[in-house]
């Protein structure tokens, strides 16, 4: 490259322009973000008035150039939260507290458990009780009752069994 300053590398990038929005889209794999990354080398290429080292491979340097404006875009870029998760953000936030619609089904869901626990076998109903209410452990559950842990397993996936089937 007879002028390897700012201005030889700028008017080699003006010349290939097409070329390495080509390459570096095949790169990137998105050509915005190729033109993008291009425009920005331009203006630095612009900006700078002094005179660099001599560039063996100025298209090959272009290009690094390029990508790695690219990638810098890329991780500012994912710093951000896109829009649909700010909207999600502020309407989790917007009113904590259940509505009346909430409330009434979870009133209705709740009845309708303490219904199935009910008709429940006495020893399933103990057991489901034991460990999900009182978060006594399958071993201290097995002592307490004097039955077997894999007795008090069995009746607790049962326990389980029975409350899905009639919750449906």
């Amino acid at each position: 490259m007879s002028d390897s300053g700012f201005k030889g590398l700028r008017d080699l990038l003006t010349r290939s322009y097409a070329d390495l929005k080509r390459r570096l889209t095949l790169q990137l794999g998105n050509a915005d973000l190729a033109s993008d990354a291009l425009q920005d080398i331009w203006v630095r290429l612009e900006t700078h008035k002094d005179t660099p080292e001599p560039v063996q491979h100025p298209l090959s340097y272009l290009m690094r150039m390029a990508t790695n404006s690219a990638l810098d875009k890329i991780r500012s870029e994912k710093r951000f939260l896109r829009g649909e998760e700010v909207e999600l953000i502020f309407e989790s936030m917007s009113d904590p507290a259940p509505g009346p619609e909430q409330v009434s089904q979870a009133r209705s869901e709740s009845e309708r458990l303490l219904l199935a626990m009910e008709q429940m076998p006495a020893r399933q109903r103990r057991v489901l009780t034991l460990i999900r209410v009182d978060e006594m452990s399958r071993q201290e559950v097995a002592d307490y009752l004097g039955i077997s842990v894999s007795l008090v397993d069995r009746e607790l996936k049962r326990a389980h069994e029975f409350i899905v089937e009639k919750m449906r």
